[in-house]
């Protein structure tokens, strides 16, 4: 969860323990040199940053490593659930939002999802936090649910469709008149550092890489639609006292 500014968390994104500072400023050729100095030096005084001593030897062998390994790892990020869970990492983005709504209101959310399975899944956990779902796998049925009232307080885009990309429907929905201020989380199997840069850069308030716990999807959704975080639950007592320990 997150209240980092997009540089902050495009900079952070870069880092990646091979690239220098000056390779990092070359990709955000956006920003000025004064401004990425200064964003440099907001992120180690928060401690976002930490500087390292290392073996030289060792930062050219790994570095040298990296570079065999770039092209197998990217690969490996774009080809889908199974090599995410083998390669044993995942995104878990949200920028927290304080949106005015009524109490007691009802939320709308539209997932936009082709598996079927899966979105039945996320159907069934969005409606334990009170909303009330509309789903779609295409074209054509994203148009439909996202011109059908109520505008949604939320949607959760696949970026890998049948016949659409998730990063085009994120586009047009930041241009749409009504949708515009909608809440998007990006939930998908593409982790690489430069779809989750295209992703939060295009105007996504999340980023969730499958395959993914629920809690950590829900995470994300109370952060972007602005919900309180759910009370901690009281540790059991009855599950501390071991089988000798009772006294009747």
């Amino acid at each position: 969860m997150t209240s980092l500014s997009p540089n902050e968390l495009e900079f952070l994104v870069r880092v990646d323990g091979s690239l220098s500072l000056a390779q990092i400023q070359a990709g955000m050729p956006a920003v000025t040199q004064d401004a990425f100095a200064s964003l440099f030096r907001g992120l180690r005084d928060r401690r976002l940053l930490e500087p390292t001593q290392a073996d030289p030897l060792a930062l050219q062998l790994q570095a040298c490593l990296n570079q065999m390994a770039l092209p197998v790892s990217d690969a490996k990020a774009d080809s889908g659930v199974s090599s995410l869970r083998s390669s044993g990492f995942y995104v878990e983005i949200a920028r927290e939002r304080s949106l005015a709504r009524p109490p007691g209101g009802v939320l709308t959310a539209i997932v936009v999802e082709d598996e079927p399975t899966l979105a039945r899944f996320i159907q069934s956990y969005l409606a334990f936090e009170g909303f009330q779902v509309r789903l779609a796998s295409n074209r054509s049925e994203i148009v439909a649910e996202f011109s059908k009232p109520p505008v949604p307080d939320l949607i959760l885009l696949d970026v890998l469709l049948p016949d659409a990309d998730g990063f085009d429907i994120l586009s047009r929905v930041r241009q749409h008149k009504a949708l515009s201020q909608v809440p998007v989380v990006m939930l998908t199997g593409k982790a690489t550092r430069e779809a989750v840069l295209k992703g939060m850069a295009g105007g996504a308030d999340g980023y969730v890489t499958k395959p993914f716990e629920a809690e950590s999807l829900l995470r994300v959704v109370r952060a972007v639609v602005g919900l309180p975080a759910p009370p901690e639950q009281a540790p059991d007592p009855w599950a501390s006292r071991d089988a000798g320990s009772w006294k009747l």
